[in-house]
Order: structure tokens, then sequence, then C-alpha cells
């Protein structure tokens, strides 16, 4: 375990009602935040605003609350570190997504959706696993200055990966290693969204000090 207190979330994307699979993650949560003393924080995952259901966060809590569960952080009851909504955290994580890339830890990407689309179909046909191929990063300055005075925005910002290895503590795995030059390179941020889960994880992981994250 860990010195630091527990603090574990449920994060439902309402694009539906709760269900028996949503039900038990959140019970699990609960249950240990509560055997360990911690908190248990209900986070709304609410980018896919396509397939958004108006009542569907009612309904949720509502639910959540017939099976016995409450929660010590959320959108209904606030807390230290929300929003607790993610579309109401997007400048947020701009804000740090600016901070990484003014730092050299990250750097624009300017490729158009269609190239994109088309780098991704291309990985498909040779049975490559999907990823961006960083096209942008060993740009020049004067190049991205080309770019941006053509009114052309960045459409994501990517991560710096150097040479070596990452290590990491699996609660049932133990350590695990993984070689930096397989680690997908993924964008932070983009002008008509938020960030995707494993940028939008990791930021609230850190500033919700979360040393335990449990997740369905």
């Amino acid at each position: 375990m860990t010195d630091r207190a527990v603090r574990v979330r449920f994060a439902p994307s309402p694009t539906g009602y709760l269900h028996i699979g949503g039900a038990r993650s959140a019970l699990f949560n609960y249950l240990f935040a509560r055997h360990h003393g911690g908190q248990f924080i209900l986070r709304i995952e609410d980018t896919d605003q396509k397939r958004f259901v108006a009542d569907s966060v009612q309904d949720l809590m509502t639910n959540l609350r017939w099976l016995g569960l409450d929660w010590d952080e959320g959108p209904d009851v606030g807390g230290p570190y929300g929003p607790y909504t993610q579309t109401e955290r997007a400048a947020l994580y701009q804000q740090w997504a600016n901070w990484l890339v003014d730092n050299g830890h990250a750097y624009h990407c300017y490729c158009s959706a269609e190239r994109l689309e088309a780098m991704r179909a291309e990985q498909t046909a040779n049975k490559q696993p999907p990823g961006y191929d960083r096209h942008c990063r060993h740009l020049s300055a004067a190049e991205r200055s080309a770019i941006e005075a053509a009114a052309r925005l960045p459409s994501c910002a990517s991560p710096r990966r150097g040479t070596g290895d990452t290590a990491v503590h699996d609660a049932v795995r133990g350590e695990m290693i993984f070689s930096n030059s397989t680690l997908m390179t993924w964008c932070y941020s983009s002008p008509m969204a938020c960030p995707p889960i494993t940028w939008r994880w990791w930021w609230t992981t850190t500033s919700w000090k979360s040393a335990i994250s449990c997740a369905g």
C-alpha cells in the first residue's frame, strides 16, 4: 500500500444509464475507500457530447444512492479539487498542455485530420499498432512559424518521449518496465475538445493527489 491517503474515483460516461458493470466498479471503489479510511470520488466523464444523454447524470446519482453509495467529492457535493465534470476542466488541461510545450516537454502537431486518418489506414493495412508517427516533432522553428503564419492552428500537443525505459509499479503485477520506443505518442489537447483519457487520467490523478487508482 502507500503512506498517502487512499483516494479512488468512479468516473462514468453519461452516454446512457447505470448498468451492472458500472455498479460493480462503483461498489468496488467505494468499499476499497471505506476499508482504508479514504475518500470515494465521483467524476462525470462527459467528453463524448455526441452520445450525451441529458438526464443520465441525475439518474446515475439517484441509482448509486439507491445502492447505498455516497461520495466524499463530486459534481453535486463539491470538494477541494473541482470541477468534477470533465468538460468544465478543459481550461485547466489546456493551461498545463501549454506549460509542457513552453518547457520543452511536448511539441505542437499541425497534422490535418485527413493526414492522420490516412496514416491510421496505412498502419492498419500494414498490421502495425496504431499511433501518431511523430511527423511534427522535428519541425524547425522557421517551419513552425511558416505554418502558423498561414493561420493553421496546432491540432494538439504531443509528448517529447526520450530513450530508455519507463518503470511503473502495478499493485497486482508488481514492477513493470516498458521501452519508451514502444510507447504510443498521443495528443494532450486540441482546440475543439478535451484531451484524451490518458492525459486526463494522469493530470486528474496527480492534481487530486490520488495514490491509488482503481478503474473498471
